[in-house]
């Protein structure tokens, strides 16, 4: 309260000396009383905080419980266990199918007469999807057949000459030139008869190619494509014409390169498909053979099984078990802490007096997933572990779980 008022008066005083002016001589008196009076009060406080400190020392004499309670650093305590440890690789992937055609002509881009299916539409393999222009193949299957009948004509008169021939030859009439001439004859027409009807089979599967067929049984995703337009397969914006049939579904994701060694085919699978709120256990049913020079991973796939809610390129998340360990220490991994001696924990020990204090213990860390870690080396089950206030401790220091 003393110190208090002085400030006030030294305040006071400068403020009435700003207000009121006077002399030169006036105003270096009032500055000069005013220093003598600031020095004054500063004299007082570090008085008052001297006499702090030595009444806080002998407190700290006189009162055991209070020196105690200085000294002694309260912690939380929890005992090592032993678990069963799992490591998972954590990827986004996406649910495909493995019947989906992106159906194509067959003999090129042409142009479409009629479109025999809608978008959503269930077709059957085989069934009929478009019919092309085909009036160009049409004409020339009619050529080739008149031209066969033509060849026909020709070989049955050649057959006629020939068995007239021969049987002259047979009564002695006539010349062995003349009948090797008409055996020759129809021979020729013959292997021409046989390339012309090869030639309307060619023929007449082209023509069949102006009628677009399903690859596989499934429903019309994408049917992009109308009458009097050119289908060639592959639009501006992708698939004219796309079947998927999602009676066979997977999960396909790209996995870095890195991870290579650490799974294989039959790997454990946990999958989730958030929008679908659904998780699936599978394993790993394919893994490539390469690895995409511009992404650096490799595909791989889990099958999954039938639901209507699934579609594909809808996203999931994969989980693909890569480590476990039985009976293995872990602990959160933040009550590790590292230094220039490597990784380390704090535990409590007590000795024979039953004085508890922290005990600096190194540790061999293993695989760390999530906040756990496994630790290889240094604690073992029932060890008393530092999991509150091990921060700032150090080697030796008395610790307390209670006050």
């Amino acid at each position: 309260m003393k110190q208090t008022k002085t400030f006030g008066l030294i305040i006071t005083a400068a403020f009435i000396l700003a207000s009121c002016g006077g002399s030169k001589k006036e105003g270096e008196a009032a500055i000069n009383d005013i220093k003598a009076k600031l020095e004054k009060a500063k004299k007082e406080k570090a008085g008052h905080e001297a006499d702090i400190k030595k009444l806080e020392a002998d407190l700290l004499k006189l009162d055991t419980n209070a020196a105690n309670t200085a000294k002694i650093k309260l912690v939380g305590v929890a005992p090592v266990t032993t678990q069963n440890f799992q490591h998972f690789i954590d990827l986004m992937g996406k649910v495909d199918a493995d019947n989906i055609s992106y159906i194509s002509p067959r003999m090129g881009p042409a142009q479409v007469k009629a479109v025999y299916v809608t978008q959503g539409q269930f077709v059957k393999k085989g069934q009929l999807l478009l019919k092309l222009d085909d009036a160009i193949m049409r004409q020339s299957v009619t050529a080739a057949k008149q031209q066969l009948e033509g060849i026909k004509t020709q070989l049955g008169f050649a057959k006629n000459i020939y068995q007239r021939q021969k049987n002259l030859w047979d009564q002695g009439i006539g010349t062995e030139v003349q009948l090797i001439s008409a055996k020759t004859n129809v021979t020729g027409l013959e292997n021409q008869l046989s390339a012309a009807s090869e030639q309307i089979k060619t023929l007449q599967e082209q023509l069949n190619t102006a009628n677009v067929y399903s690859d596989v049984s499934g429903v019309a995703d994408v049917v992009a494509i109308r009458v009097g337009e050119t289908f060639s397969g592959m639009g501006a914006t992708g698939p004219q014409i796309k079947i998927v049939n999602t009676s066979s579904l997977k999960v396909v994701v790209n996995v870095p390169e890195n991870y290579l060694t650490r799974m294989h085919k039959g790997s454990p699978v946990e999958i989730t498909i958030p929008d679908a709120n659904r998780k699936i256990n599978s394993a790993i049913s394919l893994i490539s053979q390469s690895i995409d020079p511009l992404q650096r991973g490799f595909i791989a796939e889990a099958k999954i099984p039938y639901d209507a809610t699934l579609k594909p390129s809808q996203s999931a998340v994969i989980k693909i078990l890569d480590y476990t360990a039985a009976n293995a220490v872990v602990i959160p991994v933040n009550m590790v802490q590292s230094d220039e001696t490597g990784k380390y924990v704090f535990v409590l020990t007590k000795s024979s007096n039953g004085k508890t204090t922290a005990h600096h213990v190194i540790v061999t860390i293993g695989e760390v997933y999530g906040e756990k870690v496994e630790i290889k080396a240094g604690l073992k089950a029932g060890d008393q572990l530092v999991t509150e206030g091990f921060q700032n401790l150090y080697e030796g220091q008395t610790i307390t779980t209670t006050l």
